[in-house]
């Protein structure tokens, strides 16, 4: 039987925060589906998931802080669920597009998340994990990240305007900053590996 103190603690990380970044990852399937689907107007649905799933970015972190609400289920799950969806959404226009431009921005964008992840997995063994903490660099650059996802996954003229090249040049600009970002958390984590690898 549960214990109350047991019970407790689970029903702790059931809140909204933690169901917004829960469903951002459910998101991921059903943006697969509907964006393959035979219709004129998929990709348009399929924009449309993704939009929300971004706006659930934001506002489980938001509700997460005003509610005193985070968790450290909550703090892992949500650059997992962030990720995610972007990784998959890259693969999907890489597909798409079949453009070098955009393979190339996916190769980049894909590959300073796992050596970021790694970086900031082997500074929290090492208890430095706030020394790699998210900059104003990477947050600008997941900003015009997302917008650039959009513009592209949308694919539909609007007022007779073809969002393709906004779209480009867009994920270009997200493509710099991530390497920007890479290269600011590398600068300020290297350094502390190092250190404890000469102690």
């Amino acid at each position: 039987m549960v214990k109350y103190d047991q019970l407790v603690k689970r029903v702790k990380y059931v809140n909204i925060p933690n169901i917004l970044t829960l469903m951002r990852i459910i998101f991921i399937p059903v943006l697969v589906i509907v964006y393959y689907l035979p219709f004129d107007n998929a990709t348009v649905w399929a924009t449309a998931i993704f939009a929300l799933a971004a706006v659930t970015d934001w506002f489980d972190g938001y509700l997460a802080r005003k509610w005193e609400q985070t968790s450290a289920f909550g703090t892992f799950l949500d650059p997992v669920a962030d990720k995610l969806i972007v990784s998959v959404t890259l693969i999907l226009l890489v597909q798409t597009y079949n453009s070098v431009w955009v393979t190339v921005a996916a190769a980049i964008i894909i590959s300073r998340e796992i050596v970021i992840s790694a970086l900031r997995e082997w500074m929290a063994e090492l208890g430095l994990r706030s020394k790699v903490a998210v900059s104003f660099v990477g947050k600008l650059k997941t900003t015009v990240q997302m917008l650039a996802l959009i513009l592209l996954l949308y694919q539909q003229p609007i007022a007779g305007v073809d969002l393709y090249w906004s779209g480009m040049i867009c994920l270009g600009l997200a493509a710099l900053l991530t390497l920007w970002s890479m290269y600011l958390y590398l600068r300020a984590g290297l350094p502390l590996l190092l250190q404890q690898d000469n102690k």
